[in-house]
């Protein structure tokens, strides 16, 4: 396998991604990880360090265990990685009079094995303040752009690579190809993982975890979750018992949905749970997203325990977490500040009775995907567009009223239909309505009214770390708003999102 050590880019995941397309396996941690933590892994062949948002030279600087240079396998610095790398090895980072954002002309060398097959010339991605001023003793400059004289750094004999540009963003044209040389050339690394191996060690890693004990799963009929229940019902059989919280913040006739397609797999060993006025009750006045979230998380724990004792025997707590829902409420001194916590990550207790099952928690979304079809889940399911763990609670900004939700509710239903009827529903990774907290003055009927603004978003991503709003035919958009004016009441405008991932999120909470 190969570490990633993240120190705060926001193109870290796109590495891990371009990794595990080459089907060689990866796992990403905390830049300042202990060694400690992951020296005992079969196989490491290679770690990487990442980009970062700091500089080497500042106090608050972060930095890998020391002990990360003492393994004797391949590194490769990716920009701070690099910085990295040259400071400890005795060069000099400083900041550049001349930051490098954007596209760039490098020339590299393709006598060494990182640059093998390239050509003398290639078009990379930069996106640094700081340059090298000098490289350590040993290594010698393999690539160069007008401003940057040590675009890339490497000791062959110690097998330390820095590159200051980003190979793993798709603007990079031979990225790509520069990773490949990395894990392959470089590292040895061998093409053998796959979804198929992937299920064989989960179902035995989850079956020597469970034992023969009972597992409750928290199913939420999306994607993640289904595939998580069935394959831990792959691993345990009649054993696991699948628990749907009706908690009123789902999709429009979610719950019947559920009941429909479920009911036929896991027959009697499927509970549904009526909750709604709970989860209303505790979201009463709450306005601010990570309490929202947190409220969420906990009220869900809280149900899933007295269910479990109904039950009895049921030590364990089954949950759809993705790699994703991991790296985005990762939060360490030094290193990177948490975009939102989830529900199934951030939001649990810290005394919680039952210990988690999470056999996809180091899968991205389109892995899961795959995942399922290999397990034979109906395409109904795998190919639903992922909807959020807590709802339409992310989606219903401000407070959350029985009233919005269901003018959401209607809305969001006349955006997915719309969708669907233009043959756009796959080819969108996701696409749903917002309700925000404000109202406008309309005129309908020649009447003035004060009414709900509906926001609409659509983006398309391959594993939801990166997003690009979807530029949507006008036409489809005029009759999206006109269906939501004219059918739901209580709104008298609708707005189209045009926000990519980042800066802003995929969700509005």
């Amino acid at each position: 396998m190969i570490l990633i050590l993240d120190f705060g880019s926001q193109y870290t995941q796109l590495i891990a991604r371009r990794i595990r397309e080459e089907k060689v396996y990866c796992e990403l941690y905390p830049g300042n990880k202990p060694i400690k933590s992951f020296s005992g892994f079969e196989g490491l062949k290679g770690i990487i360090l990442s980009g970062g948002y700091e500089s080497v030279y500042s106090k608050n600087a972060s930095w890998p265990d020391p002990k990360v240079w003492e393994l004797g396998i391949p590194i490769l610095g990716i920009c701070y990685g690099m910085q990295l790398i040259a400071e400890h090895l005795g060069g000099k980072v400083a900041p550049s009079k001349c930051r490098e954002f954007g596209l760039a002309s490098v020339n590299v060398k393709y006598d060494c094995f990182l640059f093998n097959g390239l050509s003398s010339k290639e078009t990379l991605w930069m996106s640094h303040g700081d340059k090298l001023l000098k490289i350590p003793k040993g290594f010698r400059v393999i690539a160069k752009s007008d401003n940057s004289p040590y675009a890339a750094i490497e000791n062959a004999a110690k097998n330390i690579y820095g590159v200051q540009f980003h190979p793993e963003v798709k603007h990079s044209v031979n990225g790509r190809k520069i990773l490949k040389n990395f894990i392959f050339k470089i590292c040895g690394s061998e093409r053998d993982w796959t979804i198929k191996s992937y299920i064989v060690d989960e179902v035995k890693r989850v079956q020597e975890q469970v034992g023969k004990s009972k597992v409750l799963c928290a199913l939420s009929g999306g994607i993640d979750s289904s595939v998580a229940a069935v394959m831990l019902y792959k691993a345990i059989g009649k054993r696991l018992i699948c628990v749907y919280v009706d908690h009123g913040l789902q999709k429009l006739g979610e719950t019947e949905r559920v009941r429909k397609v479920f009911g036929k797999i896991f027959g009697k060993n499927l509970i549904i749970v009526n909750a709604k006025k709970i989860f209303l009750s505790k979201l009463k006045s709450v306005t601010e997203p990570e309490q929202k979230r947190k409220i969420i998380g906990h009220t869900f724990i809280e149900i899933f325990d007295k269910e479990a004792k109904k039950l009895k025997g049921i030590d364990f707590l089954l949950q759809g977490t993705i790699y994703p829902d991991i790296i985005e409420s990762i939060s360490i001194k030094g290193a990177k500040s948490p975009i939102k916590s989830h529900h199934n990550v951030g939001g649990l207790p810290e005394k919680m009775k039952m210990k988690l099952v999470e056999p996809l928690k180091f899968l991205f979304k389109d892995e899961v995907r795959v995942l399922g079809r290999e397990l034979g889940i109906p395409a109904e399911i795998i190919d639903r567009q992922p909807f959020p763990g807590p709802g339409l609670a992310v989606r219903t900004l401000g407070e959350i009223t029985e009233e919005k939700l269901n003018i959401l509710k209607e809305a969001d239903n006349i955006v997915t239909e719309e969708i669907k009827r233009a043959k756009l529903y796959e080819k969108i990774w996701q696409s749903f309505a917002v309700i925000l907290p404000v109202k406008t003055v309309g005129v309908m009927g020649d009447a003035r009214t004060y009414e709900y603004v509906i926001a609409v978003r659509a983006v398309n991503s391959e594993d939801a770390m990166t997003a690009d709003w979807v530029k949507l035919p006008y036409e489809l958009l005029g009759k999206i708003s006109s269906r939501i004016i004219n059918e739901v009441k209580g709104v008298n405008r609708v707005v189209y999102d045009i926000s990519n991932k980042p800066p802003a999120t995929i969700e509005w909470e």
